[in-house]
């Protein structure tokens, strides 16, 4: 269950809006956090998507997926996950995105803009997807 601090949830949807009729994406780094099991996302690091048809698909640049993780965990901080956006589609994993899962425990988190904004996360088990629930908690640099 993918915790994200305000910032981060709206840096996501921010990005995807920013992306226009393209999918956007990229790594999700987070900490852990007084009282939860999990680490909260408070770091969205994007990655060039340079798939052959991205306003249909993503693909992390591989280098700048490299670079994503090699910076989060100096700064300390875990890979939760990755992200990508459905500009037009739906807010669930298509078929691509089964087939292109590779990171068995990491959180795979859609943001789709086809209406309101609606942010998902489905956590890969090596076979299949699970959807998770996604919550916004306070950021305890906020305090």
């Amino acid at each position: 269950m993918p915790a994200f601090t305000r910032n981060a949830y709206d840096e996501l949807i921010s990005r995807a809006r920013r992306g226009g009729d393209r999918e956007v994406c990229g790594v999700l780094g987070g900490r852990p956090t007084t009282g939860l099991s999990e680490p909260v996302v408070g770091s969205v690091y994007p990655v060039d998507n340079v798939a052959d048809a991205p306003r249909t698909r993503y693909e992390l640049d591989p280098e700048g997926q490299l670079e994503a993780i090699e910076t989060l965990e100096d700064r300390g901080e875990t890979l939760v996950g990755f992200y990508h956006s459905h500009p037009r589609g739906p807010p669930v994993p298509s078929e691509t995105d089964v087939g292109a899962a590779t990171w068995p425990g990491a959180s795979y988190v859609i943001v789709a803009l086809g209406g309101e904004p609606y942010i998902g996360s489905w956590l890969w088990d090596g076979e299949e997807f699970d959807q998770e629930l996604v919550r916004i908690v306070v950021d305890e640099r906020d305090r």
